[in-house]
């Protein structure tokens, strides 16, 4: 693909990201992403068939972990970048795609999540170990940490779409994750 193709399919990604978070799954149709990108029809249906594929590209972009691991970034820089975006994401319910993943695996795609679940799991199993490996992170249940940590996050996530998170209450999770890994 193009430079431009992949900058405009990265821009639909964007707004799309925007208009799920803020009306769900359901109501987003390709009008609604076609006016946010100021794409035509055409132009929007060139690169995604539907708001379902556009949601699932989305969930399954890949994160930069393995990126960073793999050029020896340190552990614990990697885990503050992360923990920050956890934060930043915990603390604003617009960026929040928890009713817009559920309404989406209420639609028979339940099988998708357990393979990005998955993948999440992976990930974290990843940085954990090498920080282990590094010396950085203390000696502790790679897999145990990392239920803690991503069904803590999903859990907040959901409730926060209902209830205003106290910056305290995020900080004290944000904290406690440093805490069982530092």
């Amino acid at each position: 693909m193009s430079a431009k193709g992949e900058q405009t399919r990265n821009h639909i990604l964007e707004e799309a990201y925007k208009l799920f978070a803020q009306k769900g799954f359901k109501q987003v149709t390709m009008k609604d992403i076609c006016e946010s990108t100021k794409l035509s029809r055409g132009g929007l249906y060139r690169h995604y068939a539907g708001t379902d594929e556009i949601l699932s590209e989305i969930l399954s972009r890949d994160y930069v972990i393995a990126d960073q691991i793999e050029q020896g970034f340190s552990a614990r820089k990697i885990l503050e970048e992360l923990l920050g975006a956890l934060k930043e994401e915990m603390l604003d319910s617009e960026k929040s795609l928890s009713l817009a993943i559920y309404e989406y695996a209420s639609l028979g795609n339940e099988d998708f999540f357990i393979h990005v679940n998955e993948q999440a799991k992976k990930r974290w199993n990843s940085l954990i170990r090498y920080g282990i490996e590094t010396g950085e992170f203390k000696k502790v249940d790679c897999e145990q940490i990392t239920d803690v940590i991503l069904y803590s996050y999903q859990g907040i996530r959901m409730w926060s779409r209902v209830i205003p998170l106290e910056k305290d209450t995020v900080d004290h999770i944000v904290n406690m994750i440093r805490e069982l890994l530092l």
